[in-house]
C-alpha cells in the first residue's frame, strides 16, 4: 500500500496547487475577502509542503520497504496481487457499510459568496479597532507606556506619532532610564504585537526570512557602534560624541543632562544644580560600566549587553513600523476622525460596520459585486454626507467643519431645510426666498433677513406700513389760504369749502 499512499500524495498535490489557482484567479474587492483568501493560500502552500516533505521520505525509503512491495508485484502474478487488493477493499466496505467516503475533488475548493458552512478565517484574528488589518490597536501599549517612569503623558493620538520614536525629545526616555525591567516589557509586548499584526496581515510574505534580514542587519550595525543613541560612552565624551545641533552659536550642551542651555552663563549656574550632579554620576558610571572589560572585551561587558538587549527591541520596533508605515498613518487619521465625533455618530457608525460585517457573511452589495441597477459602482455612504463634486462623500472633518448635520428649516420657502449656517445665510438673497416674500405681498425683501416664520413677516410688514403713514407728509397742508372773513386754512380744506358753496 505504500504505492498506493504515494499515488495519493501526487494526486493531493495537484489539487492543492488548483486550488490556489482557483483562489488566485479573481481579485477580491472587499479587504475581509482578500485577508480570508491569502490565509487560505497560506494554508495550502503550508500543507502542500507537509505533503512534499512526506512524499520525499517515501522516495527516499529509507525503511526498505516501498522497493520490498515494487520487488513484490514485479515478481509474481500481476493479476492476483490486484485481486488480493481487491479482495481487501470489499472486506473493507463490508466490515464498514455505512462509512462515508470523502470527495477529494470537493476539498480545496474556494468557498462561494454567501456559503454559511465555512467561517470566514479571519473573523477571530482582528479587534473591531484593527477593522481586519487596516489599522493598529494599540491602546494596551498605551497604557503600558504610560505606566513607565519619566514619561511625558502623552495622549493617544500623539503616541500613535511617536511610539516608534525613542529618542529622549520625542517622549522617549533617557538612556539610563531606559536600562530596567518594565521598559524592556513594554518594548517586548509593542513588537510582539507589532510582529503578530503583520503575520496577519501579510499571510503570503516570507516574514521569518524578512525578520532574520533585520537580524543581521542590527548584529552588523551593533559590532560597528552605528546604533542611534548607544553608542559606547567614553571618558572623553565630549571629544568623542557626534555634534548637537544647537539652536544658537553662544547656545551650551550638557551631556548628562541631555539639555541645551542658552549661552555660558547659564550653563555654568547649572552646574550647581542636584538635578545635574545626579546626571553627571549616573553617567560617570555607565561610562565605567560600559569601559569596564570582561575577558579583555568591553563589548562583552554585563552593562553593554543589557543595553544591546533593550537596542534590538528597538531597532526591530523602527523597522516593523517603517514596513507598515501606511498603516501607522492611516491609524493616526483614523483616530482623529473619531474623536471628532459625537457619540451618537460612533454608535452608527459601529451599527453600519457590524450590520456589515457581523455575521461574516458578504452583504447584498459585495454579493452585486458593488454594482446599482445601472452598472455603476455603489457608493458606501452610512453617514449620509453631502457629495462632492466628484459624486462622493465629503469628508466628515468638512461636514463637522461646514456644521452641515445643524438644519435650519425656512417656512417662507415652503418649509425648506437649509444645512449648514452658509447655506442658511446665502439663501435669503436667493430667489426661493425671495418669491415666497412678493407672494405674501411684500415688495422691501432686504428688511426681512434671518426672518422665517410667516406670521413675523407678516407682523413686521404692517409695522413698517404705519410707520410711513405717520411720516407721510400731506402736500395739501403745505400751502396756507385765507378767505374774505380773514380765516386762515390749509389749501385743501379751502376748496373742499368753496365746491361746497360755504364760503
Amino acid at each position: 500500500m505504500i504505492l498506493e499512499e504515494q499515488r495519493f500524495i501526487h494526486e493531493d498535490l495537484e489539487r492543492l496547487e488548483q486550488g490556489i489557482a482557483d483562489r488566485l484567479r479573481e481579485e477580491p474587492k472587499h479587504i475581509r475577502d482578500r485577508l480570508n483568501r491569502d490565509h487560505e493560500i497560506s494554508q495550502l502552500l503550508d500543507q502542500i509542503q507537509k505533503q512534499s516533505a512526506e512524499l520525499l521520505s517515501i522516495y527516499e525509503d529509507a525503511s526498505g520497504l516501498r522497493s520490498k512491495e515494487v520487488l513484490h508485484i514485479g515478481s509474481g502474478d500481476t493479476f492476483d496481487a490486484f485481486y488480493q487488493q481487491l479482495n481487501e477493499i470489499k472486506e473493507h466496505h463490508a466490515r464498514y457499510p455505512n462509512e462515508q467516503a470523502e470527495n477529494s475533488e470537493l476539498r480545496y475548493k474556494p468557498r462561494r459568496t454567501g456559503d454559511e458552512q465555512v467561517p470566514y478565517i479571519v473573523e477571530s484574528m482582528f479587534s473591531g479597532e484593527e477593522a481586519y488589518g487596516r489599522f493598529f490597536d494599540l491602546h494596551q501599549s498605551h497604557e503600558s507606556y504610560l505606566n513607565l517612569p519619566n514619561v511625558k503623558r502623552l495622549a493617544y493620538l500623539q503616541y500613535l506619532e511617536v511610539f516608534d520614536n525613542f529618542a529622549a525629545g520625542y517622549g522617549g526616555l533617557k538612556r539610563g532610564e531606559k536600562l530596567t525591567d518594565q521598559y524592556f516589557k513594554y518594548l517586548g509586548e509593542l513588537q510582539e504585537y507589532l510582529e503578530s499584526f503583520m503575520r496577519r496581515t501579510r499571510p503570503l510574505e516570507n516574514l521569518d526570512k524578512v525578520f532574520s534580514q533585520w537580524d543581521q542587519e542590527f548584529e552588523a550595525a551593533w559590532e560597528k557602534d552605528e546604533i542611534d543613541g548607544w553608542h559606547i560612552e567614553k571618558a572623553d565624551a565630549k571629544a568623542s560624541a557626534p555634534a548637537k545641533a544647537l539652536s544658537t552659536a553662544e547656545a551650551v550642551w550638557c551631556d548628562a543632562c541631555e539639555k541645551e542651555f542658552k549661552n555660558e552663563n547659564v550653563y555654568k549656574g547649572h552646574l550647581n544644580g542636584r538635578k545635574h550632579i545626579k546626571a553627571a554620576e549616573d553617567l560617570k558610571k555607565r561610562q565605567e560600566l560600559a569601559t569596564a572589560p570582561v575577558n579583555g572585551n568591553h563589548k562583552t561587558s554585563a552593562h553593554r549587553l543589557k543595553e544591546r538587549a533593550v537596542a534590538e527591541r528597538e531597532y526591530r520596533v523602527k523597522k516593523l513600523t517603517g514596513a507598515m508605515s501606511t498603516e501607522k498613518e492611516d491609524t493616526r487619521v483614523n483616530v482623529e476622525r473619531r474623536q471628532g465625533m459625537t457619540d451618537r455618530e460612533r454608535a452608527q457608525e459601529l451599527e453600519n460596520y457590524y450590520n456589515e460585517n457581523g455575521q461574516g457573511v458578504p452583504q447584498q452589495e459585495e454579493q452585486e459585486e458593488d454594482l446599482d441597477e445601472n452598472g455603476e459602482e455603489r457608493i458606501y455612504n452610512p453617514l449620509k454626507l453631502p457629495l462632492a463634486w466628484d459624486g462622493k462623500p465629503i469628508p466628515f472633518w468638512l461636514y463637522r467643519l461646514h456644521g452641515l448635520g445643524v438644519e435650519f428649516p425656512c417656512e417662507i420657502c415652503g418649509n425648506y431645510v437649509y444645512r449648514g449656517r452658509r447655506a442658511f445665510d446665502k439663501h435669503f438673497n436667493e430667489s426661493r426666498h425671495i418669491y415666497g416674500l412678493k407672494c405674501l405681498g411684500i415688495s422691501n425683501t432686504h428688511l426681512f433677513r434671518d426672518i422665517t416664520d410667516i406670521s413675523e413677516a407678516l407682523k413686521l410688514w404692517d409695522k413698517i406700513q404705519r410707520d410711513q403713514k405717520k411720516s407721510k407728509v400731506d402736500d395739501g397742508s403745505i400751502v396756507q389760504m385765507e378767505d374774505a372773513e380773514g380765516n386762515v386754512m390749509p389749501e385743501k380744506v379751502y376748496y373742499d369749502l368753496q365746491k361746497q358753496g360755504l364760503l
